[in-house]
């Protein structure tokens, strides 16, 4: 993969490389930043015993065949459960498939993604989503911030940024964490004119690729007010033509390969 050009938007994985691999497993992330991927994004819950864990469903019957909520239970009792077969559930009748990894698979915590992000031999970007409503409220920012000075990372330059729905949850992470970067994810056109009245001026804008083929003027009037953005869920060329056409800085993908594929043969087009 060539060198990534100025102008070129970062590519973060949505939940690791999630076209391909189970989301939010370890294996997925490993499998993003296989590829080449700038960063990556999660989503993060609080158990009952107090762990963040990157799950984005408050329940886990989707992406873990369990009646059981996030909230309601503990890491320990969440570390039983599979959270990659609903995937491939085909897959153990392929012979060619490798071998599983059971860790690729199970529960991962916001911690250990942060580890195997220190560890890499380059620098990681991660966009950490704090989902609300929640039983917990405040809590899951707070647990944020400790882990963030527990790396380092709440200081000026680190590799973290934190987002979400939630404008009340992002001015409560900005009193917890000034130095965090911080983005307002925006999933309706309408809510942007509110939201510009109020967003911090160093605030990063997140709306949805889909709001962007909406209405132009939304992303021209997020340039405008002076925010750069981080877009979602960018998966085809159309998607990556239009954030390149208004300057984003990051788009986040299922995809990261095929976008980085994208970006590669358009900086060999140029070249």
């Amino acid at each position: 993969m060539s060198e990534r050009a100025p102008d070129r938007p970062l590519v973060l994985a949505h939940r690791g490389a999630s076209h391909d691999h189970a989301e939010h497993t370890l294996g997925a992330y490993l499998a993003a930043l296989d590829t080449g991927a700038d960063g990556l994004e999660c989503d993060v819950r609080l158990t009952a015993d107090g762990h963040l864990v990157c799950v984005h469903d408050r329940t886990l019957r989707r992406t873990a065949s369990s009646r059981g909520l996030v909230s309601t239970m503990d890491l320990a009792e969440l570390g039983e459960l599979d959270f990659s077969s609903w995937k491939h559930p085909w897959a153990e009748l392929d012979d060619e498939r490798p071998d599983r990894v059971d860790e690729h698979g199970k529960v991962l915590t916001l911690r250990k993604l942060f580890e195997v992000v220190a560890d890499f031999d380059r620098r990681i970007e991660i966009a950490v989503e704090t989902k609300h409503p929640t039983r917990y409220g405040g809590l899951v920012e707070r647990r944020v911030a400790e882990l963030l000075r527990d790396f380092g990372w709440d200081r000026p330059g680190g590799p973290v940024r934190v987002m979400s729905f939630s404008y009340t949850a992002l001015q409560r992470m900005e009193r917890l964490a000034p130095d965090v970067r911080l983005v307002q994810l925006i999933e309706h056109v309408p809510y942007w004119p509110v939201l510009r009245r109020v967003v911090g001026k160093d605030w990063l804008v997140g709306p949805g690729v889909k709001l962007l083929h909406e209405s132009r003027r939304l992303g021209e009037s997020i340039n405008r007010a002076g925010h750069d953005m981080h877009v979602w869920t960018v998966n085809t060329p159309d998607d990556l033509r239009v954030c390149q056409e208004l300057g984003v800085k990051a788009v986040i993908t299922d995809r990261p390969a095929y976008l980085l594929d994208l970006l590669d043969r358009q900086a060999g087009a140029d070249g």
